[in-house]
């Protein structure tokens, strides 16, 4: 087998992996199903009304909401980390979060009984945040320190302005809370309608275009003799990866820790090729948190914990292995 052929064989193996998840998280719950009744369910010939309404309108949404989130934000994740040849780069760089999270708490102050808004309001903050940043750092000529600095500073002003509207209209923190913890509880299909569809083609638009990544990565002298805007390239890649973060935080909430450990780990597996490691990172996003729902809703049963406690239990420590292994790193 040629070397380059290996990672494209371990993302079938993840793919596989995938689908054992997929059907796992249909079977295993608070009320148990077996395959048998699940396939019944989903060709419609189950009797059962009751286990029609948990597969259908449960337990997919939260499968394909997981997925769709996973492989979104690992994706972005991956994409900003090449642009800024940081390997401790992700979305909260650009202030993706933050701006969400402001937007999801002014909705909520202005209009108290519209969380169905939320959704729309966090795409927007979180486009907002990333839109200031990029026009911040183009007057600063776009280099990757002023796209750090001013992804920090947007970032604690729009955390100072939520917690402002906190302040003044408490009344908003009840639907701000489910938000700012992230999680599939109670996402329905319709919701990921558009995320559904945009994400993978955005993924398939970034694995199309990777070989200008792998081109950025080589240091901006060199992408230059080689006939790339280096600045315009970044705000473009960075802008993408923003959308795609933003789709992903719509629906889901505020999920820390994805676009900074998948990618880190499937580095190490498939190596830098941009290519592979798009892939290999928005399979195994998609794998990460749906395993992290499954643990979310069944290791306290009948209760659940929201999927971003168990995504923070798991990056927290993994954050601190990379800075103690930053040093000994290649890639940095």
């Amino acid at each position: 087998m040629k070397k380059t052929e290996r990672p494209y064989l371990f993302c079938l193996g993840l793919a596989a992996a995938g689908i054992l998840i997929l059907i796992l998280s249909l079977c295993i719950g608070a009320v148990p199903v077996p395959p048998g009744k699940v396939l019944a369910a989903l060709n419609g010939t189950c009797e059962e009304t009751y286990i029609n309404n948990i597969i259908l309108y449960t337990r997919i949404p939260r499968v394909c909401a997981g997925m769709i989130a996973g492989a979104a934000l690992s994706s972005a994740g991956v994409v900003i980390q090449s642009v800024l040849s940081n390997s401790l780069a992700s979305p909260h760089v650009l202030g993706v979060n933050a701006g969400a999270g402001f937007a999801v708490a002014l909705v909520l102050a202005v209009f108290p009984f519209s969380i169905r808004f939320a959704p729309a309001a966090a795409f927007a903050g979180a486009l907002t945040a990333v839109l200031v940043v990029l026009f911040i750092s183009e007057k600063a000529k776009a280099s990757k320190t002023s796209l750090i600095l001013a992804g920090v500073a947007i970032e604690c002003i729009f955390a100072a302005a939520t917690e402002a509207v906190l302040l003044f209209k408490p009344y908003a923190l009840a639907g701000y809370t489910d938000f700012r913890i992230g999680g599939f509880s109670g996402v329905p299909m319709s919701k990921l309608a558009v995320p559904g569809i945009v994400v993978p083609v955005i993924i398939i638009g970034l694995l199309l275009a990777a070989h200008y990544l792998d081109v950025m990565m080589l240091g901006t002298d060199t992408a230059q003799s080689l006939g790339i805007s280096v600045k315009k390239a970044r705000v473009v890649f960075l802008g993408t990866a923003a959308l795609l973060s933003g789709l992903a935080v719509s629906f889901a909430g505020v999920l820390g820790f994805v676009g900074l450990l998948v990618p880190h780990l499937m580095r190490r597996i498939v190596g830098e090729g941009s290519r592979p490691l798009l892939l290999a990172s928005a399979i195994g996003g998609a794998i990460l948190l749906s395993v992290c729902d499954l643990l979310a809703r069944t290791l306290f049963t009948p209760f659940e914990i929201p999927v971003g406690i168990i995504m923070s239990m798991i990056g927290g420590p993994f954050f601190i292995f990379l800075v103690f292994r930053r040093k000994k790193r290649k890639y940095d």
